[in-house]
């Protein structure tokens, strides 16, 4: 990302040091789920909890080694855990860490642009009723047609807000699901259960079916999301400018404009003499 572009809230949630704690968000819910299932010692979950922790320095040099990043990640995290490392990452394939990490990354950067949304919202409802009665002209095809107000404008712009707002909730619920079920979505090294359980300690959907990975039309869907948003915001920040721009044309425009009338009615009528032949 580029810093001087990025949000400083989003920046941090897709940082290097963000995408790790969730990483360890998610072995850490995975332990405890395991333990409470009697499937590790409840002093290893224990340990995995209070001493998990980890160095991206430590990861990037483990990785040059390894060329995996779950393994140079648990690596890293494994030698400050100690003994009870050895039930860290048990039974669990890499996707169900990343995906299900991904999965809260997705739900904060939501809450962020859901926050900045609700306030433009506001702002946009409050201009409309400060200018309900401002006049404008209206527009068809870019060119002047009947009086309106200023404040008409703002409340469609409000109206595609709610709507942008509306549409990103609906992928955020979408998106907020965890999956432990393995390399091809089997459970066939962990019961469903601890897949419902880890879900459950997180504030995730279980995903009801998946494969190695969370399928990616749930982030397709927060992408259109996303990408619509984006356009509206395009269009209003293109209105303004277009808005102040006169109706006049000039003689050259209104000679090409004759001219290329001229060359359609020629173009007309001489399809309609060949048809007549």
């Amino acid at each position: 990302m580029i810093p001087r572009y990025t949000h400083p809230e989003m920046g941090r949630i897709w940082s290097d040091q963000r995408r790790y704690e969730t990483w360890l968000l998610v072995e850490t819910a995975a332990a405890e789920a395991m333990a409470t299932a009697g499937i590790v010692p409840p002093e290893a979950a224990r340990d995995i909890r209070e001493r998990g922790g980890f160095d991206i320095a430590r990861i990037d040099a483990i990785e040059q080694t390894t060329q995996h990043d779950v393994i140079a990640f648990t690596t890293a995290v494994a030698e400050k855990v100690g003994p009870s490392a050895r039930w860290l990452h048990f039974g669990m394939t890499s996707s169900d860490v990343i995906d299900t990490a991904q999965a809260l990354q997705m739900r904060e950067a939501c809450d962020v642009i859901l926050k900045d949304l609700d306030e433009l919202a506001k702002a946009i409802r409050d201009r409309a009723d400060e200018h309900r009665r401002t006049p404008m002209i209206g527009r068809t095809h870019g060119v002047h047609a009947e009086p309106m107000t200023f404040g008409l404008k703002l409340a469609l712009w409000f109206a595609e807000v709610q709507r942008d707002i509306e549409r990103i909730r609906r992928a955020r619920a979408t998106i907020n699901v965890g999956k432990l079920s393995g390399a091809v979505g089997t459970f066939a090294h962990l019961p469903p259960e601890i897949e419902a359980d880890v879900c459950a300690r997180l504030g995730l959907e279980p995903a009801s079916v998946a494969s190695q990975v969370i399928q990616r039309d749930r982030h397709a869907e927060l992408l259109g999301a996303l990408a619509i948003t984006a356009a509206s915001l395009e269009k209003f920040a293109l209105e303004i400018p277009r808005s102040a721009k006169s109706r006049s044309r000039s003689p050259r425009g209104r000679r090409a404009r004759r001219r290329c009338r001229t060359s359609a009615t020629r173009s007309a009528a001489n399809r309609f003499a060949v048809w007549q032949d």
